[in-house]
């Protein structure tokens, strides 16, 4: 049975997003991944999830490495991370608002 394509949700991360969401609550939103994705290339580049020299998992914790860096990334950007997500927020209620 084929499924016609406009049934299909939108791929990407906007597809999880709700449709009662309001307009703040997805700039709100946005703006916290945009500081997790920040803090996730600063852990990565600080060496954070990198494998171990001994006792490491090899090729499996090599592969989850990045997921470890985006959940914890993400922990701290809810918890307030630098405030860049308040910021960027900010910035982007200001310019919808024109």
């Amino acid at each position: 049975m084929a499924t016609e394509p406009s049934a299909l949700p939108a791929p990407g991360p906007r597809a999880t997003a709700q449709p009662s969401a309001t307009r703040e609550e997805r700039l709100r939103q946005a703006s916290l991944e945009l500081e997790a994705s920040f803090l996730a290339e600063m852990l990565k580049s600080a060496g954070f999830g990198e494998p171990r020299e001994s006792f490491g998992g090899g090729a499996g914790e090599e592969g989850f490495a990045s997921l470890l860096r985006q959940e914890q990334a993400m922990a701290m950007a809810q918890a307030g991370g630098f405030g860049l997500a308040e910021h960027i927020f900010e910035s982007l209620k200001a310019r919808t608002h024109d």
